[in-house]
């Protein structure tokens, strides 16, 4: 007798229990724990980009299990610099690395920014649909963008050179703020460009299942 297969709904259900059980994986990895039901969360997130971006072109990355290294793991990775109540994603695009760090961060409020009207569209769809009370969408540039408060946090993915990184999104931390960007190579071009006021260490991260080199900049006002 042929084994049965699964169809429809049940293939989701197992493809979703099977991107559930890579991600705790890769957060274990990673040293983190994640909140209850945000292993969960994150599956589906995936399985909502993965389907939008067949039509939206969203990310380059299209297999959802690819995705929990390429998106989520690295999103994750930044996580351990994330400092204050108040973080800001600029230039999040499709909600990288924000929606990730929304779920694994509940008590902290997020804002994620981006100028592009359809790519926000997910991101309000994915916030809604994950039930993510803590995440505010805004569609503007980031150098228009006039928050009533500043920000703990500023961090951005593929945004920007670190100068313009700084130029573009000083205005939005608090005094004591930081900005935050995902690298890849080390970019001591781009520290040694920096305006003059500004501390910036930068260290690199091991993503599992990554091959490529990541690093993580933390800049901050000088005294």
């Amino acid at each position: 007798m042929a084994e049965k297969t699964a169809t429809g709904p049940e293939q989701a259900d197992l493809e979703e229990a099977k991107l559930e059980q890579a991600i705790s994986r890769g957060a274990a990895a990673l040293g983190q724990a994640l909140p209850a039901e945000a292993a969960a969360r994150l599956a589906r997130l995936l399985l909502l980009l993965a389907k939008w971006s067949r039509a939206y072109n969203l990310t380059a990355v299209r297999r959802p299990a690819d995705m929990v290294t390429e998106h989520v793991l690295d999103a994750l990775s930044i996580r351990p610099w994330l400092a204050g109540h108040r973080i800001a994603d600029v230039g999040t695009g499709a909600g990288l690395p924000g929606l990730v760090l929304a779920i694994a961060e509940p008590e902290r409020r997020f804002t994620l920014l981006d100028a592009s009207g359809k790519k926000l569209r997910f991101v309000r769809h994915a916030a809604a649909e994950l039930g993510l009370a803590n995440v505010e969408v805004v569609q503007a540039r980031v150098e228009d963008y006039a928050p009533e408060a500043g920000f703990d946090t500023v961090l951005c993915r593929a945004f920007a050179p670190l100068p313009r990184f700084v130029e573009s999104s000083a205005h939005l931390i608090t005094g004591h703020g930081k900005l935050l960007a995902q690298k890849g190579l080390s970019p001591d071009g781009e520290l040694g460009a920096l305006p003059p006021g500004w501390a910036a260490e930068s260290e690199p991260v091991t993503v599992p299942g990554l091959a490529k080199t990541r690093h993580v900049v933390s800049l901050r006002r000088l005294a």
